[in-house]
């Protein structure tokens, strides 16, 4: 999340809490995730970053729902997602977030799309093709889902207007897990 001379990473296999910030030339440790997890989402910048969903190896590794927001210094807890999955996108800012994709549990991918406003997730229209591990950019009324593996890695690209998602054009190549953490 975050710019080029002030971004913001954290979590990661296997279940980390680390979370580092950028300055355009080299990282600093930041503050630390309240929960580990890996394979989550995140969007915002680096003094109003967002972090969500994701994969715990304690209490279990299904999906999860946490949510969980960045002032620059420190992570809060906040209201988690309806559906809990890993391996999901997201787009916007820390007030104006997207949440689509992923994995809810075992081999069950999700089409679901959750908007988050800065203090809780709505359901809104799912995306058309259900997946894990793909990318995603933009805002919450102008966003792009990109990619990712439904049983094989797919070229599939979708848009999302702030109401529903419609097909866009094909990536040159099927993949999945790429990066897309722009708008």
């Amino acid at each position: 999340a975050g710019t080029q001379t002030a971004a913001i990473i954290f979590g990661g296999v296997p279940a980390l809490t680390t979370t580092e910030e950028y300055n355009g030339s080299g990282f600093n440790v930041g503050g630390t995730l309240n929960t580990g997890r890996s394979y989550m989402a995140g969007c915002g910048t680096q003094t109003a970053g967002l972090g969500f969903g994701g994969y715990t190896t304690s209490p279990n590794t299904q999906g999860q729902a946490l949510t969980e927001e960045y002032d620059g210094t420190s992570w809060s807890e906040q209201n988690n997602l309806n559906t809990g999955r890993q391996q999901l996108a997201g787009a916007g800012t820390q007030t104006a977030t997207l949440a689509f994709g992923g994995n809810q549990s075992g081999p069950s991918l999700s089409n679901s799309t959750e908007e988050y406003n800065g203090t809780s997730w709505t359901a809104s229209n799912n995306m058309g093709t259900a997946r894990r591990d793909l990318a995603g950019a933009g805002t919450q009324t102008a966003g792009l889902a990109f990619g990712g593996f439904i049983t094989a890695p797919t070229d599939v690209t979708e848009e999302y207007n702030g109401t529903s998602w419609t097909t866009g054009g094909s990536l040159g190549t099927s993949r999945y897990r790429l990066s897309g953490f722009g708008t």
